[in-house]
């Protein structure tokens, strides 16, 4: 609910006073311009591809002072692996900022927030009771959920032989994530890791015709409907064996939405993520 304080006009006022994120890494993305609010971008690859690299790489860019090449954003980080590690951030803050000092580093990660969940149900919770935060902090552009996918087995077992019993938390999830992203002008990065082998026609129902023969990628859609249908741009994350490079990664960019794909190539050193 809004705090009472807060009328329509005041609400209207911060919405419309987002930060625009469209500088955030143009490397990444198949068109000009993005991510805009309410795109939704799905990281998607096996373990060990680089995907919570690339977020830490997001978080320092958005975190980071506009006097140190920053976007001076606030960041909601939603961490359901427990994977986040505290100190890799700072340690890719203390090679980005100029000056390096304790007082700056606390600046920056005053604008991160952290929330753990461990369960589907308690992620459920956790969105509804995020809400009026999205509506006090107008400085809060960037929702993060890593991983959507680390509940789906136990979610599937808990289901028994009930399809919709399986996917009904999810569902809510993704329906509550949607109407977070759109009514508060949110742009929302979610991983999923690759669970299931690439069936024969999987490309057909994921990817325009256009796109099939350009991503060569394994995927295959497993989560529910209604998170396929509101994913904007979806990013595929794999290593690059050939290279001899263990740091080294490719990702492939689809816009779905204007069936643009982009492919590029970036390295992971002690610094962060590297273009």
């Amino acid at each position: 609910m809004l705090s009472p304080s807060l009328t329509s006009a005041e609400l209207l006022a911060r919405l419309e006073g987002r930060s625009s994120l469209k500088n955030l890494e143009p490397y990444l993305f198949a068109e000009e311009g993005s991510p805009v609010h309410g795109d939704v971008i799905e990281f998607h690859g096996p373990e060990g591809t680089g995907k919570t690299e690339m977020l830490y790489h997001l978080i320092a860019r958005c975190i980071i002072p506009k006097s140190g090449g920053g976007l001076e954003v606030e960041v909601m980080f939603i961490d359901t692996d427990y994977h986040f590690d505290m100190l890799r951030l700072v340690t890719i803050l203390e090679s980005r900022l100029a000056q390096r000092t304790e007082e700056m580093i606390k600046q920056c990660l005053g604008r991160l927030f952290l929330v753990n969940c461990s369960s589907s149900t308690q992620l459920l919770l956790t969105l509804y009771s995020l809400e009026n935060m999205f509506c006090t902090h107008p400085s809060l552009c960037l929702l993060i959920l890593d991983s959507l996918s680390a509940f789906y087995w136990i979610d599937r077992s808990n289901g028994g032989e009930s399809l919709n019993l399986q996917e009904m938390n999810l569902k809510k999830c993704a329906n509550f994530l949607e109407k977070l992203v759109r009514e508060h002008h949110l742009v929302l990065f979610a991983t999923t890791q690759t669970l299931m082998q690439k069936s024969t026609n999987s490309a057909e129902s994921f990817f325009p015709l256009k796109l099939q023969h350009e991503t060569d990628t394994d995927y295959r859609p497993y989560l529910c409907k209604s998170w396929q249908q509101m994913v904007t741009h979806r990013i595929f994350f794999s290593k690059q064996c050939s290279s001899g490079n263990s740091k080294g990664f490719t990702v492939i960019s689809c816009h779905l939405k204007r069936n643009h794909v982009v492919k590029r190539s970036f390295n992971v050193a002690e610094c962060g993520v590297q273009f």
